[in-house]
């Protein structure tokens, strides 16, 4: 058992080693899909505990971008007025 009372950690004991009718290479390979089925159902975990948690340091960060971003539009339609107003002169 495990430190919560649930069964022993998938990474640390290959749960098909008592399994007499398999081969040692089956018994190796079943325990390392068990072990990648571990991994993928940690990463799902994580990515969902991304989505939900949002961050709020690249929030912030990308507020601040967005600002930035915001006064270059402005600085750039009024520099593309300038020029259409110096053309439409000449």
């Amino acid at each position: 058992m495990d430190r919560d009372g649930s069964a022993p950690d998938i990474f640390d004991v290959n749960p098909y080693a008592n399994q007499p009718g398999l081969s040692p290479i089956e018994k190796e390979v079943l325990w390392e899909y068990a072990k990648l089925a571990e991994n993928l159902k940690l990463l799902k975990q994580k990515s969902r505990n991304l989505t939900e948690q949002p961050d709020t340091a690249l929030q912030t960060r990308l507020r601040a971008v967005e600002s930035k971003m915001g006064l270059v539009f402005t600085l750039f339609k009024a520099s593309v007025w300038g020029v259409i107003n110096e053309q439409s002169v000449v």
